[in-house]
């Protein structure tokens, strides 16, 4: 974490002196599922209001898993002066966020684990609640911001329909799914997902988190919260080495993906070993006709936060070497208690080029806001 408290009283440095950014990780939504009721049929607000939401956790009592390191895992100074969770105040976040930083672009991924309940109709219902609730209450009153398709993943035909429901329509930037699932997503069971997103000419982001009902181990459930936010890079890891051994990418080389929120410094050495495993047993794969790394480089993106700071700090500009400095977008996580500061960023000593690459273009060339 790197960003300071700050009074919102205090004059900030007008934003057409900073260089427009592209967020690519922003967690705005309504604040609680009642203020989804708007877009929920009466049946559905019946049901929360008496039965509540289960989700797949493993756990007897529910959200969260872990206790957070700050209330709604959230800065101390994003709670809105009017009530409401971090994210939920439009007013408050241009103040605090997109205006004094010049965020010219903000990708929009809910806090919403739809995919997780344990009713799967209530789950596609809520995922269509949290799509209308983005384009009417973010994306029309703020079009610097663009929505994620949020889909039930576990519901792969009720995803498709949602995906093609929301097809065409500009408020929205990708497809949101979540690195915690019932199954690698590699799996035939989610094949129609990327499909479909494909099809609508979407990336496919895949946020760190989710309740698929796994332990979140691959050794079983952790003790600490310290392990649990750790492991979303170890399930990120493993989500995209199922997507690349089951074939998905190559057999949808215009598939898109964006791992966001599980760390990028990983990902040179997965590489490495998936290379060195697949010419050993390559014949066990014949569907993949290149290394798997190469499907990794042209076809993955991976964004800043959190960013692994190794010392010496200049071995991260190898890391992002191999990955591809036109493969990173800049995210900061806004309003969690461990988003970064973009004055703070990239540390590092950087050609103008690779910094203008990290903090906007990456971000524009790959979404095309404008088109």
């Amino acid at each position: 974490m790197n960003v300071a408290v700050r009074d919102l009283r205090a004059p900030a440095e007008p934003a057409a002196s900073r260089p427009a950014l592209a967020d690519c990780d922003l967690h705005l939504g309504p604040s609680g599922v009642a203020g989804l009721y708007p877009w929920l049929s009466a049946r559905w607000r019946s049901h929360i209001e008496t039965y509540g939401v289960s989700h797949r956790t493993g756990m007897q009592h529910g959200l969260p898993s872990f206790p957070k390191a700050q209330p709604a895992a959230a800065r101390r100074d994003a709670w809105p002066e009017g009530g409401g969770l971090p994210g939920s105040d439009l007013a408050f976040t241009r103040r605090q966020h997109l205006d004094p930083y010049n965020i010219t672009l903000g990708l929009v991924n809910p806090p919403t684990p739809s995919n997780s309940c344990m009713n799967p109709a209530l789950g596609t219902a809520l995922a269509r609640a949290m799509n209308a609730f983005q384009v009417e209450c973010l994306v029309t009153p703020e079009p610097r911001l663009r929505a994620s398709i949020v889909v039930n993943d576990e519901s792969p035909e009720d995803a498709v329909a949602e995906i093609e429901h929301w097809a065409g329509n500009p408020a929205f930037a990708h497809v949101l799914l979540l690195s915690r699932t019932g199954a690698p997503m590699g799996s035939a069971r989610y094949f129609p997902i990327f499909a479909a997103a494909v099809r609508a000419g979407l990336p496919v982001a895949v946020h760190a988190f989710g309740f698929g009902g796994n332990p979140d181990t691959s050794s079983g459930w952790a003790s600490f919260y310290l392990e649990d936010m750790i492991g979303h890079a170890q399930s990120c890891q493993a989500q995209l080495t199922s997507l690349v051994v089951e074939g998905v990418f190559a057999r949808l080389p215009a598939l898109r993906l964006v791992l966001i929120e599980g760390g990028f410094g990983w990902v040179p050495a997965l590489g490495w070993r998936l290379d060195r495993a697949w010419r050993r047993l390559r014949s066990e794969t014949p569907h993949l006709d290149r290394l798997p790394s190469e499907y990794i480089r042209s076809q993955v993106w991976f964004t800043t936060q959190p960013m692994e700071e190794p010392e010496p700090r200049a071995h991260l500009l190898d890391t992002i070497a191999w990955i591809g400095w036109d493969r990173l977008l800049f995210a900061t996580d806004y309003p969690h208690w461990d988003s970064d500061d973009p004055a703070h960023v990239l540390p590092l000593r950087l050609e103008e080029w690779q910094r203008r690459a990290v903090l906007h273009d990456n971000a524009h060339a790959l979404y095309r806001p404008g088109a």
